[in-house]
């Protein structure tokens, strides 16, 4: 028989994630419960304020207080997908909300499973370009300064471990090798 879940049983239902105790079947056949938290998923977006084709196009990125992190973190615009929301529509909703600006173009880079150990959380990674500041709209929980950086600078954080958020070095590393500076 096929690996998968065999049964599951909710143990927590919060405001943003759920705890499901699953019963699974392994690929040898073997049966055991594993702990899964359920999230409805992410939209990310790696923001260029100049063109991303042109020298070491500028970047925007945030610098968040992050509870789990015990501090402030860099981290490109990002957030949950509401219930019915395109990916692309949860990109563009974040970068307005935590930066203020809308973007000419939204081009979707990849999609990421988070910690698949534990989670089914997968973010979908976007870039944006041609800019456009307004006004932002965080949370009340969102505590955030926008930054402007080149991108050789933001690549040379990751390098020094400066920037340490995942979905922003892959979003920015995927950039940077797929996107921009050709």
């Amino acid at each position: 028989s096929e690996p998968g879940k065999i049964s599951s049983t909710r143990a927590y239902t919060g405001r943003i994630v759920s705890l499901d105790v699953d019963r699974v079947r392994f690929p040898d056949g073997s049966e055991g419960e594993l702990e899964m938290i359920r999230h409805p998923g992410a939209s990310a977006v790696v923001p260029f304020l100049s063109d991303p084709a042109g020298d070491d196009p500028q970047l925007l990125l945030i610098q968040q207080y992050r509870y789990a992190a015990e501090g402030y973190l860099y981290e490109i615009p990002a957030g949950r997908l509401d219930p019915g929301e395109s990916p692309a529509a949860c990109a563009a909703r974040e970068l307005r909300e935590e930066t203020g600006c809308s973007a000419e173009r939204v081009e979707h880079l990849f999609t990421t499973y988070t910690t698949p150990g534990f989670t089914d959380e997968r973010i979908h990674l976007f870039m944006a370009a041609g800019l456009t500041q307004g006004e932002s709209a965080r949370e009340a929980d969102e505590f955030v300064e926008t930054v402007t950086l080149p991108l050789s600078r933001a690549l040379a954080m990751i390098q020094a471990g400066e920037i340490q958020d995942a979905k922003t070095a892959l979003g920015i590393l995927f950039a940077a090798g797929f996107r921009a500076g050709r």
